[in-house]
């Protein structure tokens, strides 16, 4: 009887393990891969799937994030003030959750994981083509909000100073992130890398970095509403809770040793198949 358990949570561990490296390369977060992997090859019902890798978001913000903050990339600054915008979103998302699931319309949240990760796609194939973002001239909100900074780079081997722009448009993107979050049970870093990526022009390894930092505060709201639902088993929660987080610091070693394009191009073939697989299954075919 112990055996099974012990292979049950080995095959945890390893999983949320492998999800949390490429969440914390890509500044996604762990669960955006995990909860696909557990509800396609798992048999995982979706709303436990989304309990458990909202407790291992926050782990792996605390891992990575602490991490990145420590290399001077991650700009807490902005992510700060983001963060208003995605806590209001995770409220509003959880709450809907609660309904579709309720109702048994569990297919909608397939289609919309997929319909997300597939989103990613296009901007992350553009923006793959630059190191670093092109020049662009601040606007009121870069002053306003101050929004700027500089971190070494130690691929390039140079001190990069960069500015922010369309505070705006960063954070509507950012209320939209938050709702994703409490939807689909994830911390969303593909919205909000979007948003301080492409809205806000910022560096990709900024983006990245400040996404996890963020993503632990929307995992937080959001998970909050799922327990009182009764989505979170301890055990699963607990097991993933450390192999994103063991995963989550590994990564963190390997990104500052490869570049931007390399993170973009690998990681956007595991979101095309992922986000394949979630929307035939929303369909009812697939695994």
């Amino acid at each position: 009887m112990i055996l099974p358990v012990f292979a049950e949570l080995l095959v945890i561990l390893i999983v949320s393990a492998l999800s949390g490296i490429i969440g914390a390369l890509t500044g996604l977060g762990g669960a955006t891969f995990l909860v696909p992997i557990y509800t396609l090859y798992l048999g995982i019902p979706f709303p436990y799937a989304a309990g458990a890798s909202l407790i291992s978001t926050i782990a792996t913000s605390s891992g990575a994030g602490s991490a990145y903050i420590k290399d001077r990339i991650t700009n807490v600054k902005i992510g700060m003030g983001l963060e208003i915008a995605t806590t209001l979103g995770a409220i509003i998302g959880s709450l809907t959750v609660a309904f579709i699931f309720a109702h048994h319309l569990e297919f909608i949240v397939y289609l919309i994981f997929g319909g997300v990760l597939l989103s990613q796609v296009y901007v992350q194939l553009v923006k793959s083509r630059h190191e670093l973002p092109k020049p662009a001239k601040p606007d009121w909100t870069t002053k306003l909000f101050q929004l700027k900074g500089d971190y070494y780079d130690a691929v390039l081997r140079q001190k990069v100073e960069y500015h922010g722009i369309r505070w705006w448009l960063g954070e509507t993107i950012m209320f939209f992130a938050g709702f994703i979050s409490g939807l689909l049970g994830i911390g969303s870093g593909a919205l909000k890398v979007l948003a301080m990526d492409w809205a806000m022009n910022l560096p990709m390894k900024v983006s990245t970095t400040t996404s996890n930092f963020m993503i632990g505060v929307t995992a937080a709201t959001g998970s909050s509403i799922y327990w009182a639902l009764g989505y979170i088993q301890p055990f699963l929660a607990a097991g993933t809770a450390i192999g994103v987080l063991l995963g989550a610091y590994a990564g963190t070693k390997i990104l500052v040793k490869i570049t931007s394009k390399n993170i973009r191009y690998i990681f956007t073939v595991i979101l095309v198949f992922l986000g394949i697989q979630m929307i035939l299954r929303g369909l009812g075919y697939g695994i």
